[in-house]
């Protein structure tokens, strides 16, 4: 055993015991982030706005604190980006986290003094609670590679700007700078695919432990290894033994990255955002990401149902129910305000609180008011894929209205399969129909109705996904695939470009 795993086990069980103190007063330490969120903000533009000073209640806040998205918000981001102090939280921040905006274009996130300290404590305390459950400290000892974006800065009116993940790169503790991979020229690469290429070369021959990324971007990694070496990664890496990934749901990767790894390897998911790390999965025996309760933020939460409403119930850590999905909303020691993030969760767990993220609240499909999430197609194609012995890489579904057979509308959902195909693409996508009825009974309503036909699968090209984000200069990175769209934009330019 290294001298560093050996070292790294007490600080483990260390965090592992404060977090579990902190676990059982998840309420308490909300309410307390509450308090002194408003007193370290009141004297800011905001704050005086909003009137902080006489908030003392919840239900107060909700009374002066409006929720909405980076739209909302704007005006104030706007006087923070032109070098304004104290707007939204005091002084000015450290960062900018530079993010795309469908309708604000580029979008920009700050980072306080404040904050910064609670990505990285989130990171480091997702690998130190692993340890402390598995005992499983070696891959401190190997090659450590975060696929990430460029940590290159610009500057705004004194203020560095970039993307998370690359200003999350300058924060890599010391004890681990040795062991981190690529270099710093590559991780610079700003086109994706040359940088994938890059950290081959620059890989291939090391001895690598902990892989992490987002899994679309990692499988495309270890298909580069495996087409120069012709080994599957588990031969390449040996001692790999723990992937940690965020960003999206990993069950639709999941089958055709352990394919490619050729064994299956610890996993820890993480839920970080430009906004804050919000989660974290603390064991691999529970099902769930534990809500970072003790980091700057203060959680409210909308029922989906009630989202669009003019007054939507809006509740915080000690109202939430299990099993039902919340739109998030975010109040943060870097000055955000009842800030919509856009994600959906669910409670899977209340001692300790423990989060799964059930998709976005801008990505659902109800042309006829079926309002399908994606945490049930993706529960629906997954399902059956795996009892068939499916590969799915990737895919997305949107509403058409206008059947072009001049039957009844339907969801048309775009898949790109891998090797292992469906032997009858009749059973299989009649199997997904009604394991999508069963998860929504809207759907259901509707077939039965004969509002809508069954749903209907188009078979992608190879890479067809690759090539759409490619074409839309969203290849790598933080980029996701959108699976659900409630218009055709993305679908018909798959129905042109990439049908096989």
């Amino acid at each position: 055993m290294g001298l560093k795993s050996l070292l790294s086990k007490p600080l483990a069980w260390y965090t592992a015991k404060k977090i579990r103190k902190w676990n059982m007063q998840a309420v308490a330490l909300q309410e307390k982030w509450f308090h002194k969120l408003l007193t370290d903000a009141k004297e800011t533009l905001y704050g005086l706005d909003h009137q902080f000073s006489s908030i003392k209640t919840y239900e107060d806040f909700k009374k002066r604190v409006p929720i909405g998205d980076y739209e909302l918000l704007k005006p104030y981001i706007d006087k923070v980006v032109h070098g304004d102090r104290n707007i939204l939280w005091p002084g000015k921040p450290l960062y900018f986290a530079k993010t795309s905006g469908t309708t604000s274009g580029v979008k920009y996130i700050p980072i306080s003094k404040e904050s910064m300290p609670e990505h990285v404590n989130a990171a480091r305390n997702a690998l130190l609670m692993y340890i402390a459950e598995t005992g499983n400290a070696r891959f401190v000892n190997g090659k450590i590679i975060f696929l990430q974006g460029s940590p290159e800065m610009e500057e705004k009116n004194g203020i560095q700007v970039g993307r998370l993940s690359g200003i999350s790169a300058h924060y890599v503790p010391q004890y681990l700078q040795r062991n981190r991979m690529p270099s710093w020229e590559t991780n610079c690469i700003e086109d994706w695919e040359e940088k994938v290429d890059a950290i081959v070369e620059e890989t291939v021959n090391e001895n690598m432990t902990l892989i992490s990324g987002i899994p679309p971007w990692v499988q495309m990694y270890f298909d580069r290894l495996s087409a120069k070496t012709g080994k599957p990664v588990k031969d390449i890496f040996p001692n790999f033994n723990l992937f940690v990934y965020g960003g999206v749901n990993f069950e639709p990767y999941r089958a055709k990255l352990e394919k490619s790894i050729g064994k299956k390897v610890d996993s820890i998911e993480t839920y970080p955002a430009s906004e804050g790390f919000i989660a974290f999965q603390d064991s691999q025996k529970s099902n769930g990401l534990l809500l970072n309760v003790d980091a700057g933020i203060f959680y409210e939460f909308i029922p989906v149902d009630e989202y669009f409403n003019e007054n939507p119930s809006r509740i915080w850590l000690n109202e939430i129910e299990l099993d039902k999905n919340y739109a998030i909303i975010l109040n943060t020691n870097a000055g955000l305000w009842g800030y919509s993030i856009g994600d959906t969760v669910k409670f899977v767990s209340k001692n300790p609180y423990r989060i799964i993220v059930t998709g976005r609240i801008k990505h659902f499909i109800s042309a006829f008011g079926e309002h399908v999430i994606g945490e049930e197609v993706e529960y629906a194609l997954m399902t059956v894929a795996k009892e068939e012995g499916v590969d799915v890489v990737e895919f997305t579904v949107a509403p058409q209205v206008n059947d072009p057979e001049g039957g009844l509308p339907f969801h048309e959902w775009f898949v790109e399969f891998g090797s292992h195909q469906p032997k009858d693409i009749e059973q299989f996508r009649s199997k997904v129909d009604k394991l999508m009825q069963q998860k929504n009974v809207y759907y259901f309503d509707l077939i039965e109705g004969n509002v809508l036909q069954p749903l209907k699968i188009r078979k992608m090209q190879k890479d067809s996904f690759i090539n759409y984000m490619r074409s839309k200069g969203k290849l790598g990175g933080q980029n996701k695939m959108p699976r659900l769209s409630n218009d055709r934009k993305i679908a018909d330019e798959l129905q042109r470009e990439f049908i096989g």
